[in-house]
């Protein structure tokens, strides 16, 4: 459709989502979860359990799943009281809830009343099941308290970096944008981001001057290593960066940092809503422990630590101990701001974003390469089998055979020196189709993994 009737359709859509997000309940639930944001740690581990509490209830009596699993484990309502007491049930992974989907849906959530939602799946792996309105707008009101912990409004208008797919691959010349008035969104195609479009991008900022820009990590350092390389600048003072949906590595935030001359903040949070982490002024992650049940299970490697879910908020699908896949390290108990909430010190991954060296050792953390190397705009590393890798690379206007060596040397560094090692140079890099870029590419089948990890 023309691009006028483009625009009108992102606003209606963008009503709709308004409404449905932003109605009803949310001010009451924005307003309650503000009120528990410096809660003492007692008392909102005591919330944390008894809404937890609740949850077991409902899923014993309503979910099928659950109502055979708590049978045959000889486990009833009364023996799960707290966080601890979880560990008694086994955990659940994305591929049991693909394959008994029908026996997690609760029998006490009309069908009328359930929402479909579904996950992007980096790896292909896409995940659809029911949630709630109440459920959505609870996710919302979190996600809102932690922004408003910085400063942003529900008005602040916002450039939108992210997946969405709002303009026709097809359109080779501007706008590469379209407008969402309702929720004060411009929102920028992620399909159009390169060399010689970026340029139209930098002037939209400088036209519209959004004071809050939102997205992929990456798609946002794409962006400041352009307005870095080219010299230019926005023309104004951006105020608030805020990153999600991927990994916000140091890197990237350094260089993001050093374009729009503001720090970005992250928020790590999934659409099963399992889990929520919110970053403060000061820094650090926050578990929001009012919003989901967290544990953090030790890798048996000693890398960090998995996070295991409880979404007691959704009680369409209840998932209980459901594995996020995600990798974490973890601090302290207490940070100065005096929120509540264990510390997170940061992401480190999926158990996709691992290389394996000939030996079956999975090598974590691999963003540490790039850490000094602010010559190269983008970077993803790719493997076909173990022992064996290819850094694919974009270059930015600046790089030289000096970085290429520096490269290898900070590879080798990490990788040791069985593990072949080859740069690629490509144009572009590619991302999943919702837009993600993945930092570990890998295609080594499952079951040849295994074999290496036996032999190992």
């Amino acid at each position: 459709m023309p691009v006028p009737l483009q625009h009108l359709a992102c606003n209606l859509e963008g009503w709709r989502i308004q409404r449905a997000r932003y109605g009803g309940a949310f001010p009451d639930l924005l307003r309650e979860c503000e009120s528990r944001t410096f809660w003492p740690a007692e008392q909102i581990r005591a919330y944390r359990d008894r809404r937890l509490r609740a949850f077991i209830d409902h899923c014993a009596r309503t979910v099928p799943f659950y109502r055979r699993q708590f049978k045959e484990l000889g486990i009833s309502v009364q023996d799960i009281q707290s966080l601890e007491d979880l560990r008694a049930l086994p955990i659940l992974t994305k591929d049991e809830v693909q394959r008994r989907y029908p026996e997690l849906v609760s029998e006490a959530v009309p069908e009328r009343q359930q929402l479909l939602v579904h996950t992007s799946g980096t790896t292909g792996a896409g995940l659809r099941f029911a949630t709630t309105l109440r459920a959505e707008q609870e996710q919302w009101a979190t996600w809102w308290r932690y922004r408003r912990w910085h400063g942003l409004r529900l008005d602040t208008w916002c450039g939108y970096f992210g997946g969405r797919s709002v303009v026709p691959l097809s359109q080779s010349a501007p706008p590469f944008w379209r407008y969402n008035y309702p929720a004060r969104q411009i929102l920028f195609s992620a399909y159009h981001m390169n060399s010689t479009s970026l340029g139209a991008y930098v002037q939209e900022l400088r036209r519209k001057r959004p004071p809050w820009l939102h997205g992929y990590p990456s798609l946002l350092a794409l962006l400041a290593a352009y307005v870095i390389e080219k010299g230019v600048d926005l023309g104004y003072q951006v105020n608030w960066i805020t990153a999600g949906a991927e990994n916000l590595l140091p890197q990237q935030a350094t260089l993001i940092e050093r374009a729009f001359g503001v720090r970005p903040r992250q928020n790590y949070g999934l659409r099963e809503a399992v889990a929520n982490f919110s970053e403060c002024e000061r820094g650090a992650l926050h578990v929001d422990e009012d919003f989901a049940a967290v544990e953090f299970i030790p890798n048996p490697d000693g890398a960090g630590y998995r996070v295991i879910g409880t979404n007691f908020t959704n009680l369409a699908t209840p998932l209980i101990r459901y594995d996020a896949q995600d990798v974490v390290t973890l601090g302290g108990t207490e940070c100065s701001c005096g929120r509540p909430g264990r510390i997170v010190v940061s992401v480190d991954g999926r158990k996709e974003d691992y290389v394996v060296l000939g030996n079956g050792s999975r090598l974590g953390r691999l963003d540490h390469i790039f850490k000094d190397l602010t010559h190269i705009q983008e970077a993803q590393i790719y493997q076909q089998r173990p022992g064996e890798i290819t850094i694919r690379i974009v270059r930015g206007l600046n790089y030289t055979d000096r970085d290429e060596k520096a490269l290898l040397n900070e590879t080798r560094k990490r990788v040791g020196d069985e593990t072949r090692v080859s740069i690629e140079y490509v144009e572009k890099l590619p991302r999943s189709r919702t837009g993600k870029l993945r930092l570990v590419v890998s295609e080594i089948p499952e079951g040849q993994l295994e074999s290496v990890l036996r032999v190992r």
